[in-house]
């Protein structure tokens, strides 16, 4: 697999990231300047990392969305390739049309950072094979807009058409109030494309992939990407 990862002006996880697929594919991905206008010839895999793409001015991922190598993920996009947008990489991907909702402010307007639960919701995509359908796992969240929403007719088109990818819950897989970090609606963690070629998800499944910092339960994704 041919792996590039965008580096915006204030990004800080593009090099777990990298790491991640490294460890996947045995290849170092390309990292790529938000000012380039291409992606490499035979790109596979386009990774929006998270941090803070522009300090978070006017909106998250708002700034970044319109940047030069944005265009180039658009056309990557609607080629078929495979897209996935982490934290404020899922943001960017929102703001840029890519992805349908938007993620704002958390519920009670402060920046999260923990363990979170999460339910995989669907397991038949190229992105999350790795899985069992219902499958509990544990990622690291670390944001302050991850409050995912959108107008009733677009939740109920993507939970009718399998779209959320996954959910946070509880250890037992309950999804309810209590183990929603953010408030974001029916406790979207992650949602695809109609075409189930791009992802993007809030917790961070890169720092989840070595027991000494927690556990391994990130690895499964990019490994399912890797064998794509």
């Amino acid at each position: 697999m041919k792996a590039s990862v965008i580096l915006f002006p204030g990004s800080n996880r593009e090099r777990d990231a990298a790491r991640a697929l490294r460890q996947a594919t045995g290849e170092a991905p390309a990292i790529l300047w938000h000012g380039d206008r291409d992606l490499p010839a035979g790109t596979d895999l386009v990774v929006l990392p998270g941090g803070f793409s522009y300090g978070d001015y006017l909106r998250c991922g708002a700034i970044a969305a319109r940047s030069p190598i944005m265009q180039a993920v658009g056309r990557h996009a609607t080629r078929g390739g495979l897209v996935l947008g982490i934290c404020n990489g899922f943001q960017i991907l929102c703001e840029a049309g890519l992805l349908p909702g938007v993620l704002m402010r958390n519920a009670d307007l402060k920046f999260v950072c923990r363990m979170q639960h999460l339910r995989v919701e669907n397991a038949a995509t190229r992105f999350t094979r790795g899985y069992a359908p219902g499958q509990v796992v544990k990622f690291a969240i670390a944001h302050g807009e991850g409050n995912f929403e959108a107008d009733d007719e677009t939740i109920k088109a993507i939970e009718d058409n399998g779209q959320v990818a996954f959910r946070y819950c509880d250890a037992t897989g309950r999804v309810d109030e209590a183990s929603n970090p953010n408030g974001s609606e029916n406790g979207i963690a992650g949602v695809f494309n109609e075409r189930f070629n791009v992802l993007g998800l809030m917790p961070h499944p890169e720092n989840l992939i070595d027991p000494l910092v927690g556990g391994v339960d990130g690895r499964p994704l990019f490994e399912a990407l890797a064998a794509a």
